[in-house]
């Protein structure tokens, strides 16, 4: 479990491998999963009236794409046989950092490992490397004061920080968690997701979702959901504001390519956003032009790899022997391809 912690920058991640379910907590959203403790725990004849209260609850699997605003509070727990494996973009850039262009992390849980700050100049001329301790937000306020806060006793408000936990920001919960959320089922995802795009595409009229309500998920893997489908050469799926209307919010969109052997994605350009694309299968040879004709990358790049494409810069993408497949997050939540081939081959 990655446990819960807010950013000063908006937030996109990518589910490359395995599924689970996270939890958003926003300000001033309503705590509307609840369930009494009588109810969970009827059949050993419990009365007491405690509620486990929370916000929503998601689910996520391969594919999806999760949108977290700057300042939510959010967490996520793998709950199936395999590892999770996430791949996250945050835009430092963004309006909505009042920040410098570091991304930060501010943990409300537990005690995050020792870290390794390093500082240094251009040039490399001087380099210097310096170990620090870190902790979570509550870690440096006095015991005191937090007992007052919260209302419970110095014992408590001093475990709220979490100094004596050793497992870092990503722990292991042997039990399992369990949390009050509904059933989930792949079908009704397709079905509900049916119901919300309607015979005519999405309808909205601006009133439909309010950041408590609005939904952050999209699956950009499955073929039948292209944009772009060649079934000789490959696929490009988009998740932009029109589809996922949080990215609105956010200001940024994202989007999953996939090349067959051989294939190419011709020469394009991004009009209104930079592009950053990571590789999650296969390899490719990836060049980049830039507004005097010349070539600022020309290179194969394989799984693991990350490439920035600054805006209006032109690339082309040609998949090697054993094809290619990547995601790309864009600065833009309505990013903007322009082809520098017609139709006709002009």
């Amino acid at each position: 479990m990655l446990l819960p912690s807010y950013l000063n920058t908006p937030l996109l991640a990518y589910v490359e491998r395995g599924r689970g379910f996270y939890g958003i907590l926003n300000s001033g959203c309503p705590e509307t999963f609840q369930s009494s403790q009588q109810f969970q725990q009827g059949e050993r004849g419990a009365g007491s009236r405690f509620q486990d209260r929370h916000q929503r609850i998601g689910q996520f699997r391969q594919g999806d794409i999760v949108a977290f605003p700057a300042g939510a509070a959010h967490w996520a727990y793998n709950e199936g046989n395999e590892e999770l494996v996430l791949v996250v973009f945050e835009d430092s850039g963004n309006n909505a950092n009042q920040l410098d262009q570091t991304s930060r992390r501010f943990f409300i849980a537990g005690n995050p490992q020792q870290g390794e700050q390093q500082q240094g100049q251009q040039g490399g001329r001087s380099l210097r490397r310096q170990q620090f301790q870190s902790g979570n937000v509550f870690s440096g306020f006095e015991d005191e004061l937090l007992a007052e806060a919260f209302g419970v006793d110095r014992e408590t408000a001093r475990k709220l920080k979490g100094q004596d936990d050793q497992r870092g920001h990503i722990v292991n919960i042997e039990q399992g968690l369990r949390v009050v959320r509904p059933p989930f089922s792949q079908e009704q995802e397709e079905r509900e997701e049916r119901q919300e795009q309607g015979q005519y595409g999405p309808r909205m009229n601006g009133i439909e979702e309010t950041i408590c309500s609005a939904k952050v998920r999209q699956n950009i893997d499955n073929p039948a959901r292209a944009d772009i489908y060649n079934p000789q050469a490959g696929r490009f799926t988009t998740a932009n504001s029109l589809t996922l209307p949080i990215l609105n919010f956010l200001r940024l969109s994202a989007a999953r390519g996939v090349l067959y052997r051989n294939s190419i994605m011709a020469p394009h350009w991004v009009t209104n956003a930079h592009s950053v694309i990571y590789i999650t299968r296969g390899e490719a040879r990836i060049q980049i032009v830039d507004h005097r004709g010349q070539a600022v990358l020309d290179d194969r790049v394989r799984q693991g790899q990350v490439v920035v494409v600054p805006q209006n810069y032109a690339v082309v993408k040609h998949a090697e022997n054993e094809g290619v497949e990547w995601v790309e997050f864009n600065t833009n939540s309505n990013a903007m391809i322009n082809t520098l081939r017609t139709r006709q081959g002009g």
